[in-house]
Order: C-alpha cells, then sequence, then structure tokens
C-alpha cells in the first residue's frame, strides 16, 4: 500500500472516529439535557407549590391580623363613645351651672344697682349735711375752713415731733446700749491683755548718805558745794535733821536725777568741792542722756515700732522723765500704744497705725517746756518734721478733739489715752483741785435754765442732773445733756471722761375720797 493511501484511509478513519464521537457526544448532551429539563421542571412546579402554600398562609395571616385589628379597633371606638358621652354630660352640667351663676349674677347686678342708686342718694344726703354742718361750724367758731385745717395741721406736726423724738431717743438708747456693750467687751479685753503697774511720781529724790559728817561736807566752807550743786544742776538741795538722808527738790525730773547721780558720785568719791562737783555734774548729764536714748529704744522695741527718726527715739526717752497728773508719760505711752493696737486688732483696723499713733500722741511733752504752743500742736509738728505719715498726725492731733478724728485708728488712740488715765492709781490730784473740779461741775450744770438739783458723783466723772418736769421735756432732756456736755468740754480740764446723766420725774398724785 502506498503511504498515500495510507495516509487518505487514515483520514478517513479519523474523519469517521470524529464524526462517530460527535455523535455520541450529542447523544449524551441531549439525554443530560432532557434530565435537567425535567429537574428544572420539578423544581420549578415544587416552587411553585410552595408559593401556594405560602400565599395561603399569608392570606389567613393576614385575615387574622384584620379580624384582631378590628376587634381592637371596634373597643377603642366604643371607650370613645363612652368618653365623648362623658364629656357631654359634664358639658352639659357645666352649662346648667353657668346658667344658674348668669342668673346670680344678674340678680345681683340689678341688686347692686340698687344700692349705688341707694349710696349716691345718702352721699347727695351726706355732702349736703357736711356742707350745713361746716357752715354752722364756720359760723359758730368764726373760723373758714383752711384756718382750721391750719390748726389742725399744726397739732399733728407737734404731735409728729414729739414721736419723732421719742423715736429717736430709744433708738438712739439702743444704739447706745449697743455700742456700750461692744466697747465694754473691747475695752476690758485690751484691759486684760495689758495690765501695767503705775508708780505715782514725786517731785523729791532722797539720796542716802554714809553718815551725818557728809553732810557737813557737802555744805563746804561758807556753802561754796552746795551753791555750786544746786547752780549746776538748777535743783534745791534740802539739808535738814533727817538722819543720813539728803533731799533733793526739783519740778524737773530730768535736773533731779543729774543731781542725784552725780551726788551719789561725789559721796563714793570722797572728794567734794566745786571743780569736782562741775566734773560729776556733766558725767551725770552724759549719763542720764545716756539712760534717755536707751529708754526710748527700749520703747520703740517694746512697741514693735521700727523705723522711727532717731531724733523721736531721743524725745520718746526724755519722757521717761516727764509727769502729768503724778503718771509716766513714757510708761503712760507704750500702754496707749498697746491698748490702741488690741483694740485695733479686735475692730480688724490697722494695728500697726494704731500702735504707732499711741506711742507718739504726746510726743510734743517732751519739750512742751521749751517751745511754745500745746503738746498737741507741738507733737504735730514734730511728727511732720520727721516725716510720720498724715494718719499719724491725725492721731496725734486728735486726741484730744483738738481736730476731728480722720480714721477708726484715731479713735481708738483717744479711747486707749482715756483708758490709760482713768486707771484707778495711774493719776493723782490735789485735794484742792478736786473739790474745784466738782464744785465747777456742779456749777456748770446748775446755770442752765430748767435744772432743779446737780450732784458730781464717781470722783467727779458722772454728774447727775435733776430737772424740773414742768419747764423741761422728755425731748428736751437730750438736748440739755448735749448742751451741758458741750459746755463742761469747753470750760473744763480733765482726765478721761465725764458722763452727764440727765433725769426728768412726773408724779401725777390724786386723793380718793
Amino acid at each position: 500500500m502506498s503511504p498515500i493511501i495510507a495516509i487518505i484511509v487514515a483520514l478517513i478513519a479519523l474523519a469517521a472516529g470524529g464524526f462517530g464521537g460527535y455523535l455520541y457526544r450529542k447523544n449524551v448532551m441531549e439525554k443530560k439535557i432532557g434530565r435537567t429539563e425535567e429537574f428544572a421542571k420539578n423544581l420549578l412546579d415544587e416552587a411553585t407549590r410552595k408559593a401556594e402554600d405560602k400565599k395561603k398562609e399569608a392570606i389567613l395571616s393576614a385575615k387574622e391580623e384584620i379580624i384582631s385589628l378590628k376587634s381592637d379597633l371596634d373597643k377603642e371606638v366604643r371607650d370613645r363613645r363612652s368618653e365623648v358621652s362623658r364629656l357631654e354630660r359634664r358639658v352639659n352640667q357645666r352649662e346648667e351651672a353657668l346658667d344658674k351663676k348668669y342668673d346670680n349674677v344678674e340678680a345681683r347686678e340689678e341688686a347692686l344697682n340698687r344700692k349705688y342708686k341707694e349710696a349716691e342718694r345718702l352721699e347727695n344726703e351726706a355732702q349736703a349735711l357736711h356742707d350745713r354742718q361746716q357752715g354752722e361750724l364756720e359760723r359758730i367758731s368764726n373760723m373758714t375752713m383752711e384756718e382750721a385745717r391750719q390748726i389742725l395741721m399744726n397739732r399733728i406736726q407737734k404731735d409728729a415731733y414729739h414721736d419723732a423724738a421719742v423715736m429717736v431717743r430709744d433708738i438712739e438708747s439702743r444704739a447706745k446700749e449697743e455700742a456700750d456693750k461692744k466697747a465694754r467687751n473691747i475695752i476690758s479685753l485690751a484691759i486684760q491683755k495689758c495690765a501695767a503697774d503705775h508708780v505715782a511720781e514725786t517731785t523729791v529724790s532722797v539720796v542716802a548718805l554714809p553718815n551725818d559728817d557728809m553732810k557737813g561736807r557737802i555744805i563746804g566752807r561758807e556753802g561754796r558745794n552746795i551753791r555750786t550743786l544746786e547752780t549746776a544742776t538748777g535743783v534745791d538741795l534740802i539739808i535738814d535733821d533727817t538722819p543720813e538722808a539728803v533731799i533733793i527738790s526739783g519740778f524737773d525730773p530730768v535736773r533731779r536725777e543729774v543731781a542725784r547721780i552725780a551726788l551719789e558720785k561725789l559721796i563714793m568719791d570722797g572728794r567734794i568741792h566745786p571743780a569736782r562737783i562741775e566734773e560729776m555734774v556733766e558725767k551725770a548729764k552724759r549719763e542720764v542722756e545716756t539712760q534717755i536714748r536707751e529708754a526710748g529704744e527700749a520703747a520703740v522695741f517694746d512697741t514693735n515700732q521700727h523705723s522711727i527718726h532717731h531724733e523721736l527715739v531721743r524725745l520718746l526717752g526724755r519722757m521717761k522723765y516727764r509727769t502729768s497728773y503724778g503718771q509716766n508719760v513714757l510708761k503712760h505711752s507704750i500702754e496707749v500704744s498697746n491698748l490702741a493696737g488690741v483694740m485695733a486688732a479686735e475692730l480688724g483696723a490697722d494695728v500697726q497705725l494704731a500702735k504707732r499713733g499711741g506711742l507718739l500722741h504726746d510726743i510734743g511733752k517732751a519739750i512742751d517746756h521749751e517751745v511754745e504752743g500745746t503738746h498737741v500742736t507741738i507733737g504735730a509738728e514734730l511728727a511732720r518734721k520727721y516725716h510720720e505719715s498724715e494718719a499719724v498726725v491725725n492721731c496725734i492731733m486728735a486726741h484730744h478733739n483738738d481736730v476731728e478724728p480722720q480714721s477708726v485708728e484715731a479713735v481708738l488712740v483717744q479711747a486707749a489715752d482715756a483708758i490709760s488715765a482713768a486707771r484707778p492709781g495711774a493719776r493723782r490730784e490735789s485735794l484742792e483741785n478736786y473739790i474745784k473740779r466738782l464744785e465747777k461741775l456742779e456749777e456748770i450744770a446748775n446755770s442752765f435754765e430748767g435744772v432743779d438739783k446737780s450732784y458730781a458723783i464717781q470722783s467727779g466723772r458722772e454728774v447727775r442732773i435733776i430737772v424740773k418736769p414742768e419747764d423741761v421735756n422728755d425731748a428736751g432732756t437730750l438736748v440739755l445733756a448735749k448742751e451741758i456736755c458741750k459746755r463742761i468740754e469747753a470750760e473744763m480740764e480733765y482726765p478721761g471722761q465725764i458722763k452727764v446723766n440727765v433725769i426728768r420725774e412726773t408724779r401725777a398724785i390724786e386723793m380718793a375720797k
């Protein structure tokens, strides 16, 4: 067989095999398609059957829901209808009530109209009667209505003035009671915190001698030693029969202290002659000056008041040898400073300002015998000169009411000064001055019109005045007390305060028969 034939045969066989395979595959595919279509038809039938079932179930469920909603709606409708019926009944009842009220209002309106007409008629009659009465009163009293009104207004005005005076008196008394109570508490606390001792100063000093022979040596030949000592110190030496003692007399405490120190040094040294006396006096002056400076520094330190000018500190030390009514001025100033500071702390004021003003309030007394003017004026000038603040200057100037206090601290310095001066034993006066002050108090009180009796009591710190009730009324007692206070402040000098107590008593006596 030739190769070409073999190839052709192979190709024909291959073509026949492919066609046979094709037919076989077609047959197989047609069978698969048939099975698939049958399966799909079965699925479609099953789905249709299930859909029909679901549809029937949904219809049944919807019918049940509709039935339920319908029943609920019917119930709600029944409830609404019953509510509407109830509201209709209430509305009907209210309409009936309103109709009744309307009828009552109409009846009342008619009654009110009748009463209003009656009231107008009565008012017209009353006005006519009032006019007739007014005319009759004017005819009887010979006064017009304006004149009567003026008399009535004057009477009401007097009553109003009286009521106002009574009210003012009550308010003032209550305010004074409360203020006095608060002030007593603060002052008592301040005094308790600052309890100081007091020693009355004298005008003499006593120097002890080792023996009576020393008296002759002090006198010297023809009295030269004693004259030299008296001339150098400015004091008087009293050498009498007092055993082993020499009395130094002088009103200047600084000179008296210089003389005492110099005499003690001379006695210890034993050499007493004019030259030695002058030397010892100079040493004593320097020693006293040192003591003055130390006393001033101690006062500043004790009151915690630093940055005070050194000249003011020296003047403070000089007040150690200055007295007022027997009271040491330096101790008094320290006490006033402490008292003012304590009260300022209680009131919430400036403690340092109050203490500084209290310490310097009497600084003018250190040189008041050298400079003209009152110690207040001198002290204010010194404070300004050495650059103290105006608040401190006001405390100095206002502590005796020479000027008005411009701060709470200035008022506290006033109070502290009065407290320190009023302490028992702080100051002393002679019997003569004491009696004169009492007589002057009673004289001032008796000089006023309407005063029946007056009594100066409590060592002259209170004057009790009894007035004539027919001449002075209750309101007038307030005015009288103020006028007497002003007169006492203007004409008298006194430590502390003087209370003026005006008493009015009215008695009504009748006899039952």
